[in-house]
C-alpha cells in the first residue's frame, strides 16, 4: 500500500493501518494515551480529505497529521492554530517507521506492569483493533466496565519506559487469543495473528514462537470444513478433507519440525504434533491416535497438578485414551475430572463421545443434552443438541 495511491477510501485498509502508525508514534517515544488519541483524530481526519485527495503514502499521511495532534496538544492554543492548516500529505516515515511497528505495540500492549487481562484487552484493542463492545463480549462483562479497565491500562502505561515490553509469552497467550477470537467469527482477526506469529518468529529464536505459529496454521488449515452450508459445526471426524487447506497443513508442519529440532517442546510445539497427527490422517479412521495419546502424555507432564491446573489437556487426553485403550478407560479418565470441571460443557460433551464409542446411545444422549444445557456459545449449543437427537434416535431404533 505504501508509495500507491489510494483510488478510493477503503475503511478496511485504514483500519489495518492503525496498529501499524501507532507503534510507530508510541517506538518515537510518545505517550500510548496521547497518541491514541491524535491517531482518532487524524483517522477522521482521513475520512474526510481521503475521498477528494487521496495521499500518495496513506501510512505516512496519517503518521504525519497523529504527529502534528501530538505537538499541537503540547503547545499553546495560538500554536496550535496556526499550525491547523499546515498538513503536508507527502511527508515521510523516519527509518525506524519504515517497518512493521505492529509487533512492537503488541510487545508494548503486554507490558509487564500491566494485568494479564488488561494486557489481553489492550491488544485485542490496539493491535487486533476490536471495538469495546467487542472485548466486553468476550469477556462477558459490560461495555462500561471494559471501557474503565482498557482506560487504566492506558494510564498505568503513562510515563512507563516501553523499552522493556512484556515477556514472550504473555505475547504468545495474547496472539493465541487474538486467532481464537478471529477464529470463531466475532472479528477477522485469524489472519492477522498469524501474520503477526510470523513475524515474532523473525524476531526470536525461542522454538514455542513457532510452535504456536505451527499451530494456529494447522487449525486454520481446517477452517473451510468447520461448518455445513447452514452454518452448522462439523466435527473432526465428519469434515470433507478435502476442502482443508494442503498448502497451510504444509507449511504448519515445515514450522513444527524446526521448532521440533531445537529439543525444547513446550506447549504450544506439543498442541501443534497434536493437530498435524489430526491433518495427517486421510480418514478420521486413520488417525494414529497411539501417537495423539503420546503427545498429550507429554503435555500433561508440563504441569505439576495437571487435573487442577491443565484440566483441559487431561480432557483431551481422555478422548486420546478412549481410542486407544477403550472406551471404558477414557470415561475412567474424565471421572478424575468430575470435582474439577464437572460442572463445564465439555466435559459433559466428551462423555457424549465416550458413551458413543462404547456404544452406549441412552447415555450419550444424556450426556450430550446436559453439555448443551450447559454451552454458552449458540452454535455449539445447537450442535451438542443435534448430537443428543441423534443418538437418542439411534437408540430408540
Amino acid at each position: 500500500m505504501t508509495g500507491e495511491p489510494v483510488r478510493r477510501l477503503d475503511e478496511g485498509a485504514l483500519r489495518a493501518l492503525v496498529p501499524r502508525v501507532l507503534g510507530g508514534l508510541v517506538r518515537r517515544g510518545e505517550d500510548f494515551d496521547a497518541a491514541e488519541d491524535a491517531l482518532q483524530e487524524a483517522l477522521l481526519e482521513a475520512l474526510r480529505v481521503w475521498p477528494g485527495h487521496p495521499p500518495r503514502d496513506p501510512r505516512a499521511w496519517l503518521t504525519a497529521v497523529a504527529t502534528r495532534r501530538l505537538v499541537d496538544a503540547r503547545r499553546s492554543e495560538a500554536a496550535r492554530r496556526r499550525r491547523e492548516e499546515t498538513t503536508d500529505p507527502e511527508w515521510r516515515p523516519a527509518a525506524t517507521e519504515q517497518g512493521d511497528d505492529t509487533l512492537f505495540l503488541l510487545f508494548c500492549c503486554c507490558h509487564p506492569d500491566l494485568a494479564p487481562t488488561s494486557q489481553v484487552a489492550l491488544t485485542l484493542r490496539a493491535v487486533g483493533g476490536l471495538t469495546t463492545g467487542e472485548i466486553a463480549d468476550a469477556f462477558y462483562v459490560p461495555a462500561a466496565t471494559m471501557a474503565q479497565r482498557i482506560s487504566r491500562a492506558k494510564r498505568t502505561l503513562r510515563g512507563r519506559p516501553l523499552d522493556q515490553p512484556g515477556d514472550l509469552a504473555v505475547v504468545l497467550r495474547v496472539l493465541y487469543l487474538i486467532y481464537t477470537t478471529g477464529h470463531a467469527g466475532r472479528v477477522d482477526l485469524a489472519g492477522e495473528a498469524i501474520r503477526l506469529a510470523r513475524q515474532l518468529t523473525l524476531a526470536t529464536e525461542e522454538p514455542e514462537a513457532r510452535g504456536l505459529l505451527a499451530l494456529m496454521l494447522l487449525n486454520h488449515a481446517r477452517l473451510p470444513a468447520r461448518l455445513d452450508p447452514e452454518g452448522r459445526i462439523v466435527t473432526l471426524d465428519r469434515q470433507d478433507r478435502g476442502l482443508w487447506d494442503t498448502r497451510e497443513i504444509a507449511e504448519g508442519v515445515r514450522v513444527l519440525q524446526s521448532a521440533l529440532a531445537r529439543e525444547r517442546p513446550g506447549r504450544y510445539q506439543i498442541e501443534a504434533a497434536i493437530a498435524a497427527l489430526h491433518d495427517d490422517a486421510a480418514t478420521a479412521a486413520e488417525t494414529d491416535w497411539p501417537q495423539i495419546l503420546a503427545w498429550y502424555d507429554d503435555l500433561v507432564a508440563l504441569t505439576a497438578e495437571p487435573v487442577r491446573q491443565d484440566p483441559a489437556a487431561v480432557l483431551g487426553r481422555s478422548v486420546a485414551v478412549g481410542h486407544v485403550l477403550g472406551a471404558a478407560a477414557g470415561l475412567r479418565e474424565t471421572d478424575r475430572l468430575r470435582d474439577v470441571i464437572g460442572d463445564r460443557h465439555r466435559w459433559h460433551a466428551v462423555r457424549g463421545h465416550l458413551h458413543e464409542l462404547d456404544g452406549d446411545l441412552e447415555a450419550a444422549a444424556l450426556a450430550y443434552a446436559e453439555a448443551a444445557s450447559r454451552a454458552t456459545n449458540v452454535a455449539e449449543r445447537d450442535h451438542l443438541v443435534r448430537r443428543a437427537a441423534r443418538a437418542r434416535a439411534r437408540a430408540d431404533a
